[in-house]
């Protein structure tokens, strides 16, 4: 994370390898190898809408296998070696089947990405998140949970079975209990509630975190959102 402010307001080349129709985006395919070329404006451009329409795209693409030309080569790597423009924060689980790039099929300087086991967030974390949103003018956070997460799963095993962790573990698993608990009294799977409340408590607290995100909701240069990854379909379904 860089701590000297970019004087630029603009990139060259694209960000995500997608395209959103209707907001200043163009793409070109390749019917023989199913490839996509995106071109998007610099990140620091999009508003909160256009970030997350962008996003949706580049995971509309990962789920169809439209393979992307990601800009992850010397010329990109060039282009943000003295400032970065990400258009969204990311706050996802340490789940290894989880990477948000892919998944949004985006490349170097796009995502500033916080991630732990739950898709938590601690001072630390939040810390993170303000600095991209009042130093790099990040419109989007999005808090990314996922199907069969083994953290929430640790903490519906404490919740019905009374499971003991030890110090470091227990310290991941406390701050997901509310929301299993809440989930408790909801119908359907318990794992799958706890992880959507878990998600949802995490974008509310969010919400009302710092002066410094709450001025920026308000005055609409930022939105957060939750989300729910699909292990099996590959599919991000932004619900709160």
């Amino acid at each position: 994370m860089e701590m000297k402010l970019s004087k630029r307001l603009f990139l060259k080349g694209a960000c995500c390898g997608a395209a959103v129709l209707g907001t200043g985006f163009a793409a070109s395919a390749s019917a023989a190898d199913n490839t996509v070329v995106a071109h998007a404006p610099a990140p620091t451009g999009l508003s909160p809408d256009e970030a997350l329409a962008l996003l949706k795209k580049g995971n509309d693409d990962f789920v169809a296998d439209r393979v992307p030309v990601l800009h992850i080569d010397r010329k990109r790597r060039l282009e943000i070696a003295e400032a970065q423009h990400p258009f969204a924060v990311l706050v996802g689980c340490s789940d290894s089947r989880v990477p948000p790039e892919l998944l949004f099929a985006c490349g170097l300087g796009d995502l500033f990405i916080v991630r732990v086991a739950g898709n938590t967030v601690d001072m630390v974390g939040l810390g993170s998140i303000e600095y991209a949103v009042e130093h790099l003018g990040v419109p989007l956070v999005v808090v990314l949970g996922h199907e069969r997460c083994g953290a929430v799963a640790a903490a519906v095993a404490a919740v019905k079975d009374s499971a003991d962790y030890d110090s470091a573990i227990e310290a991941m698993v406390a701050p997901i209990l509310p929301s299993v608990l809440h989930s408790t009294r909801l119908e359907g799977d318990l794992l799958d509630n706890s992880v959507r409340e878990n998600v949802k408590r995490v974008v509310e607290r969010l919400r009302i975190s710092t002066d410094v995100i709450t001025s920026k909701l308000e005055a609409g240069k930022l939105k957060i959102v939750g989300a729910r990854y699909d292990l099996d379909e590959g599919k991000v379904d932004f619900f709160v």
